[in-house]
């Protein structure tokens, strides 16, 4: 077991020294399996006393070929026990993103700290209220030299990079505007009961407190350059999970994103069937499917060098319904889905959407508090 979790520490390290990670505002499907991401209070929520997860995302990769959107995130979290039943969570994440031809991504890191507070014990049932925050450094990159301008085109498909581009002074941006604060703050309630079997939880979330500056050196018609906040992204999620007596759970969940003029609601159920239980031998196996709706305004620059502001309404669609299967085997589980996408991208996708992968591994030692946390 020693070797194991030195393996698993090797791993994630090695994730973290990968060169050329970058990243966005990132998004998963599997939302619930980077909690740190999705609500700071989720930090220390868990069975077991330390967690690391991984997470992987491809998108787009049949449109945009090799220039398709990448993300990847890491985390790390572990409880500290206060008093009989209440802990802190602590711990950090590291999220990466990288797209298109000019490999615009960002890299963000956020440490993560969270009280859990239980409101009320018994043998079979326990509620429970955690306060999160995190907070850490985000740098956006672009690479301006990959940049293609319509003169260096032929007009006949042909391309000439030594025609001439647009001179774009960036000299200092990256120290001056790419690299900023990031805060955030969440509330989570959970109750679990019937000693883990069954458990409901609700939460919710402000990221991007502070909003900071996200131009690209976008300017007005004057040439003033526009200021863009990075908008406060509000989350609300919920879930749980019903036990039944024959080995199977159903496990629903939803979640609801706001940011700016974007919106988004994922919703949907799995499965979960027990395969083995006992002592030395944990094996659980899902499948789920989720459907993804999303609403956008599209932004208008307003002319006076302020932000964007709202323009054309689009109503709410369908994006994509999302397959999904993991693996639990002890300490471990493992989990992947498939976006099928059926918006209107669908005519240059194919049908074809994004693919991810999870990992999550949990040392558990012994616990002998008797607190039980929901099955994320």
């Amino acid at each position: 077991m020693k070797t194991t979790r030195s393996l698993i520490i090797a791993v994630f390290a090695l994730m973290l020294c990968i060169p050329g990670i970058k990243a966005q505002d990132i998004h998963f499907s599997q939302f619930y399996a980077a909690p740190l991401d999705l609500n700071p209070a989720m930090t220390g929520v868990f069975n077991c006393t330390q967690r690391f997860t991984a997470n992987y995302r491809n998108q787009l990769s049949s449109v945009l070929r090799s220039n398709a959107y990448n993300t990847y995130a890491v985390s790390y979290d572990q409880k500290i026990a206060v008093g009989r039943t209440d802990y802190f969570g602590i711990g950090g994440i590291i999220t990466a993103d990288v797209a298109g031809s000019l490999d615009f991504g960002t890299v963000s890191g956020r440490i993560s700290g969270a009280y859990s507070k239980q409101l009320y014990s018994s043998r079979e049932v326990s509620h429970n209220l955690s306060a999160g925050f995190n907070a850490g450094v985000t740098q956006r990159s672009l690479n301006w030299t990959a940049a293609q301008w319509g003169l260096q085109h032929d007009g006949s498909g042909g391309f000439d990079p030594a025609g001439p581009a647009e001179n774009v002074d960036n000299s200092n941006r990256l120290d001056q505007d790419f690299l900023f604060a990031d805060f955030s703050a969440g509330l989570l309630y959970f109750g679990v009961f019937n000693q883990g079997k069954s458990s409901v939880y609700v939460g919710a979330a402000a990221s991007h407190l502070n909003r900071a500056n996200q131009a690209v050196y976008i300017t007005d018609q004057d040439g003033n350059e526009v200021f863009n906040p990075l908008y406060t992204k509000y989350t609300i999620h919920a879930g749980g999970e019903l036990g039944l007596n024959n080995g199977i759970s159903f496990v629903p969940g939803i979640v609801y994103f706001n940011q700016g003029p974007q919106t988004e609601i994922n919703l949907g159920t799995a499965v979960r069937f027990t395969l083995s239980n006992s002592k030395f031998q944990q094996q659980f196996l899902q499948f789920g499917i989720w459907t993804r709706i999303a609403d956008q305004v599209l932004l208008e620059d307003n002319g006076a060098g302020g932000p964007l502001v709202s323009g054309t309404d689009t109503n709410p669609w369908l994006d994509a319904f999302i397959l999904y299967t993991k693996f639990d085997f002890n300490e471990f589980g493992i989990g992947f889905s498939y976006d099928i996408n059926v918006s209107d991208l669908n005519v240059a996708s194919n049908s074809n959407g994004a693919f991810e992968f999870s990992l999550i591994y949990k040392i558990c030692g012994s616990e002998t508090r008797g607190v039980y946390c929901p099955k994320f």
